[in-house]
């Protein structure tokens, strides 16, 4: 028996007292000494030859002691947890509190359980579901930016430059007439207005031909990330090399062809309004469905132990840090880049993980009350769609990996469901509007 104690310290924390007998240890002790003994070199034995005791009279008795605890520990921790008969939702706070070849081992687990919620609203619930409407703005909008997509970039030899052009140009800047650290290009390539610059640098350059070499005076902003410059006035030499313009195609048949699979302009507009419409439709449901969870959780009451949405901000921080290191990123660099520091970092999740974890329980709740038991056909469905979103991971294989997970989620999702059926639906508020052609 590895669980010696369960005692309820305050609401929905636990503390387990866990202990692995001496003959336990005493087994444990012998497996990591089995595993290490090549490692001695003793006087009078060969190599890894050396017996047990006369490693622990060297050494002393307790050099095998803490690869022993770790290797027995798991096991005694997870026996102790299902006798317990605990819901532990978040991993454990464990220490050993006393090692002993006579006594065994005893361990102290700080265990954070599910808390008990109420959840009384959450049928006939009020919420709106109207898709906004397609207007001849949203797809021209659109038709612009497939124009933009589109363009084609010619040289100006004509006229001097103006707003939206790219220039390529060289400059190098002076403070006090002395150049400074990263203040010098050539051949530089910068779309006027873009911003890329400090503001002022791009304005002064509007106006002037190929082939001009003119000052820009400007100063730095007094936010500027590089100390020495702050707020101090900067005098850049430029000299102007090239001019283009990007060259937008005409709105007509000839360009539908050219950008899709229809042949006239009324067939691409039709086609944009049909899918601007699904979108709409699709964020309607979205949002209604979003309204009515909102609601649900506002109504549900209980004490949820921040530990909760802390060990969730931790799972959104590793995934997020998991995407990063796909694209040949470190955390430490990311939070270079961004300015923050780590636990600034944290708070930004703090708002998601909070309704996340609110809405597990609500929905968890919400599955027992209901009596909610997924069906085998809905479970591998699920199975079968996650197996198509992970680009054919075997059906078996998210079975087995998700296990108790893919029914619980499931059951959520009915739970849903049941909300989005049995809720009232309420006009949206009225909005002028101005349909599509």
């Amino acid at each position: 028996m590895s669980l010696v104690s369960k005692s309820n310290v305050a609401t929905n924390k636990y503390e387990l007292e866990i202990a692995i007998s001496p003959e336990d240890f005493e087994s444990a002790i012998a497996g990591v000494y089995k595993k290490r003994a090549k490692e001695f070199q003793i006087p009078g034995f060969r190599k890894g030859k050396a017996p047990r005791k006369t490693i622990e009279k060297l050494y002393g008795e307790q050099i095998f002691f803490e690869e022993a605890v770790n290797a027995a520990a798991p096991a005694a921790l997870q026996a102790a947890y299902e006798e317990s008969g605990l819901e532990i939702v978040v991993r454990p706070e464990v220490e050993v509190t006393a090692v002993s070849k006579e006594e065994g081992v005893k361990i102290k687990a700080i265990c954070i359980v599910k808390p008990e919620v109420t959840v009384t609203a959450y049928k006939g619930l009020k919420a709106s579901r109207k898709a906004a409407p397609v207007t001849d703005e949203d797809v021209n909008a659109e038709i612009e930016r497939m124009r933009s997509r589109n363009a084609r970039t010619i040289a100006v030899e004509d006229r001097p430059a103006q707003k939206d052009d790219i220039v390529v140009i060289d400059f190098e800047g002076f403070v006090d007439d002395v150049p400074f650290e990263g203040g010098k290009a050539e051949g530089y390539s910068l779309t006027l207005g873009s911003g890329q610059f400090i503001p002022g640098f791009e304005d002064q350059i509007i106006g002037h031909s190929k082939g001009d070499e003119f000052d820009v005076n400007v100063s730095f902003p007094e936010d500027y990330h590089a100390e020495e410059l702050k707020g101090k006035p900067a005098v850049f030499k430029v000299k102007l090399h090239e001019i283009s313009a990007r060259e937008l195609p005409e709105v007509d048949d000839e360009f539908v062809k050219d950008v899709s699979e229809f042949n006239t302009l009324d067939e691409l507009k039709a086609d944009i309004a049909k899918k601007r419409a699904d979108a709409n439709e699709k964020a309607a449901n979205t949002a209604f469905e979003n309204t009515l969870i909102d609601a649900v959780i506002a109504g549900m009451e209980g004490e949820i132990p921040e530990e909760m949405y802390e060990a969730r901000i931790d799972e959104m921080v590793q995934d997020f840090q998991n995407r990063l290191q796909s694209q040949g990123l470190s955390m430490d660099m990311y939070l270079q880049y961004t300015g923050m520091t780590a636990d600034s970092f944290r708070l930004t999740f703090k708002e998601q993980a909070t309704k996340q974890v609110k809405i597990a329980l609500a929905l968890e709740k919400i599955v027992e009350m209901e009596g909610i038991v997924p069906t085998d056909e809905e479970i591998d469905a699920e199975a079968q769609r996650l197996s198509e979103m992970y680009q054919g991971v075997p059906v078996d294989q998210i079975k087995a990996v998700l296990g108790d997970q893919l029914k619980s989620d499931v059951a959520q999702r009915k739970a849903v469901d049941l909300i989005k059926d049995t809720a009232v639906e309420e006009d949206a508020p009225a909005a002028e509007e101005t349909p599509a052609e």
